[in-house]
């Protein structure tokens, strides 16, 4: 029995010697599993191969002669390790798909909207009044809806890499070249000799998808036709190529032509990168904030795991009700000896900056200013994305003036032979500039001129009718129907001419 005395006497220093750690098995990995753990999903790639047009676009008894003429080394390229990734040709009908895709569609329609948003004016220089003829080579372009299908050839560009315009015409005995094969095949030149006065008929967009070219060089590069068609196939009909108008805004090398069907790289293919990137940020962002917090409960699964069936069926049944109840409306019961309850958050701050990031990455490959491209306005005190719009419309101008100014051309020269039989080499034409002043800014540079006139006059530099005939020539002006003292000298001028005759008449009555 233990005494008082007992507590106080010294313990025992025996000293218990640790155990000794127990060693941790080494980890074995068999390569079977290191082979599976190192397989990567492959990235789609699209392999530099010969292009095969649809069916029914060259005709069966020529489709192997025609195939026969693309000597392009595809097996050499494809060695080269040069082309990786997005490369190749993905062809028209994977295009198509990408079309029906907001993101790909809104690049090329808002290209395609700013050329030919503000159109274009014609102008003539040289002696003499033209504005009659102006006047009906306008109607006739508003009658033959171009600036309509130039837009639509604009978004084919974008959206396949080549737009074409074919050239209907009559032939001298009234019939639609459409149905004479024969005049399919000959040249459309831009002359009366040709094209007599009243026989075009329309302008009308083929898709890439149809056509194919026909006979080209591709042997000979000093020669003026090198890997140039000379015609083209559309659904087993030949049309020479100077019935058809080519926009092709972004060509590839010589080598790459005939893989690509003679069309240039589609701005499709150039953002699907971004685009790709910006899907999958996208998704991610989503998934985060879509499972930003995570609830748990720890709770005893021996039975579960020792494969007792009844055990495994009322765990899960515990885990359907904890989600039942795990809203903020309903009321978590957990068991006090055997659960404990736990949660994680995963913080979401900077994600908004990420997936802004992503969205800016498809706005550079287009070089399309976000504002336009998804309507985001820049944020910010004093922000404006007044700078970038000015850029993007200088861009827009020169791509105009590149893809846009050649084919213009021909058409408003065919449609002069059709109105009136010749071509008038002095009328031309200019893009109207995109960027569009405010009220303010009118007003503005009104007053600005306003005060400058009146410098000029008080200083004897010109008259105030020569001011006076600035404003009134300014189309764009309040005061451009404003009557000049000319015009009311010549009015005063005829009033009294006649004045005079009927008084001669007079006296000539009376005597």
């Amino acid at each position: 029995m233990m005494t008082f005395r007992d507590w106080f006497k010294p313990k025992s220093t025996a000293s218990v010697s640790p155990a000794a750690p127990k060693k941790r098995a080494r980890m074995k990995i068999s390569p079977a599993a290191l082979a599976l753990a190192n397989q990567k999903p492959e990235p789609e790639k699209f392999e530099l191969k010969r292009y095969e047009p649809a069916p029914g676009v060259v005709p069966a008894e020529q489709l192997q002669a025609v195939l026969a003429q693309d000597a392009t080394p595809y097996d050499y390229l494809n060695q080269c390790g040069g082309f990786g990734g997005y490369s190749g040709f993905p062809g028209y009908p994977y295009l198509s798909d990408l079309a029906q895709l907001p993101e790909y569609r809104k690049m090329s329609s808002t290209l395609a909207e700013e050329m030919t948003r503000k159109w274009i004016k014609l102008t003539s220089s040289g002696e003499g009044d033209k504005s009659d003829r102006i006047n009906k080579i306008e109607v006739a372009l508003r009658r033959f809806g171009i600036r309509e299908l130039f837009q639509k050839v604009a978004e084919d560009d974008g959206y396949f890499g080549r737009g074409q315009i074919y050239i209907e015409v009559k032939t001298p005995a009234g019939i639609l070249a459409t149905d004479d094969a024969a005049e399919l095949q000959t040249p459309l030149f831009v002359s009366d000799k040709k094209v007599a006065k009243g026989s075009l008929v329309a302008f009308r967009k083929v898709e890439p998808m149809w056509t194919y070219p026909g006979l080209y060089n591709s042997t000979n590069p000093l020669a003026k036709d090198f890997y140039k068609p000379t015609t083209w196939f559309v659904m087993g009909k030949t049309v020479h190529t100077s019935r058809m108008i080519m926009i092709i805004s972004r060509p590839v090398p010589d080598m790459l032509k005939a893989a690509y069907s003679f069309g240039g790289l589609s701005m499709s293919q150039l953002a699907k990168p971004y685009v790709d990137h910006w899907y999958r940020t996208r998704d991610s962002v989503s998934d985060i904030v879509h499972s930003f917090s995570v609830s748990g409960f720890l709770t005893n699964m021996q039975a579960t795991l020792t494969g007792d069936a009844g055990g495994a069926d009322d765990f899960f049944k515990r885990v359907e009700l904890f989600n039942r109840t795990r809203d903020n409306r309903g009321a978590m019961v957990l068991d006090k000896e055997s659960e404990e309850f736990f949660q994680f958050n995963t913080p979401l701050s900077g994600l908004d900056a990420l997936q802004a990031q992503s969205q800016e990455q498809m706005s550079s490959v287009s070089s399309i200013p976000l504002v336009k491209l998804t309507g985001i306005t820049p944020a910010g005190l004093n922000a404006s994305s007044d700078g970038e719009i000015r850029v993007f419309y200088d861009d827009v101008h020169s791509d105009q003036e590149r893809d846009f100014r050649e084919p213009l051309k021909r058409v408003i020269d065919l449609i002069q032979l059709d109105e009136f039989g010749d071509i008038d080499p002095d009328i031309d034409f200019v893009f109207e500039p995109l960027y569009q002043l405010t009220e303010a800014e009118i007003a503005d540079t009104n007053k600005t001129e306003a005060e400058t006139d009146a410098v000029l006059i008080t200083a004897g530099v010109i008259t105030t009718d020569e001011a006076r005939a600035r404003i009134a020539s300014d189309p764009d002006g309040a005061y451009n129907s404003l009557v000049l003292n000319d015009d009311l000298d010549d009015d005063d001028s005829e009033e009294e001419e006649g004045d005079g005759e009927e008084g001669a008449d007079t006296q000539g009555v009376e005597k």
